[in-house]
């Protein structure tokens, strides 16, 4: 069909049911994100640092697996950065919908 442009498709934003569990273990200090979702440097980032932290916070609920949003992701980080975040549209309604109904944020 000549002359129709077919949308990107998206990754699925990823929640893990289990998000809300306090006692799985998190990625701190220094940390270097796996290549499906750091295909472009810099590849490593200091969690330590703000920037730098939202950096991964962003990239990692944006582009990340059940499996990296448990390692990298703290719920009690993510809700006081929340505001900071630069997110596409898409995933900061995923998460808004989602961390609103956990009652984390109004």
């Amino acid at each position: 069909m000549a002359g129709q442009v077919r949308p990107l498709s998206r990754m699925p934003v990823s929640i893990p049911d289990d998000m809300e569990d306090r006692t799985l273990p998190k990625a701190t200090g220094v940390v270097k994100l796996p290549a499906h979702i750091a295909w472009s440097p810099p590849y490593t980032y200091d969690l330590g640092r703000p920037r730098s932290l939202r950096r991964v916070y962003a990239r990692v609920m944006t582009e990340g697996l059940d499996e990296d949003v448990r390692w990298f992701i703290d719920l009690d980080v993510l809700v006081e950065i929340w505001e900071e975040l630069y997110l596409s549209p898409h995933v900061r309604l995923a998460w808004s919908r989602w961390l609103t109904q956990q009652g984390l944020i109004g």
